[in-house]
């Protein structure tokens, strides 16, 4: 027979599960997602597509991939970098894609908190938001380093898939394309 759950438990636990929710709800909303992006995405929600972009600024700018400043690369948005991981996580298996997701969230609510912010990764000013990813990257749990490397990955893929940015690696393109298919 179940134990009997007294009355002060019950409330107790109405309330935090009432605070979760509300704390949900009010973190969950003004994202503002360009016009029309929401119908192309195939894997993310509005809010997951806006958090993959800001962390992939982050992790392609040009001070995170030692290049100057001024360099003519282009940015994460203009390749459109959380566009193409939304692509390769939709054809991901249902677990792993179930894990990044998960992951995008932590990202984007539980990680500033740990940092000591009260805003989410989104709102957060582009230095704050870089002390939150290497807090991810030296976290003393693997799964979460683990996460952190998978998203770090799918950034450069998306970056580094352009010939615009092959310079920066010293890369020259395909080798049987460049010197006429011989």
């Amino acid at each position: 027979m179940p134990a009997k759950v007294s009355r002060r438990k019950w409330l107790i636990g109405g309330a935090v599960g009432l605070s979760a929710v509300v704390l949900g709800a009010l973190r969950g909303t003004g994202y503002s997602v360009p016009a029309g992006r929401e119908r192309t995405l195939l894997s993310f929600s509005g809010w997951q597509y806006l958090v993959v972009a800001h962390v992939a600024r982050r992790m392609t700018a040009p001070d995170a991939i030692g290049v100057a400043a001024g360099a003519a690369l282009p940015s994460a948005d203009e390749l459109d970098v959380a566009g193409f991981i939304d692509q390769r996580v939709a054809a991901m298996r249902p677990k792993v894609r179930g894990d990044l997701l998960s992951c995008i969230g932590i990202v984007e609510h539980v990680s500033p908190l740990a940092k000591g912010y009260t805003r989410r990764f989104t709102n957060l000013a582009p230095e704050d938001q870089d002390a939150v990813l290497a807090s991810l990257e030296a976290s003393d749990s693997s799964l979460m380093r683990c996460g952190f490397e998978g998203l770090k990955a799918l950034c450069f893929m998306g970056y580094y898939r352009d010939p615009r940015t092959w310079a920066v690696l010293g890369y020259e393109g395909p080798w049987v394309a460049a010197k006429g298919g011989s």
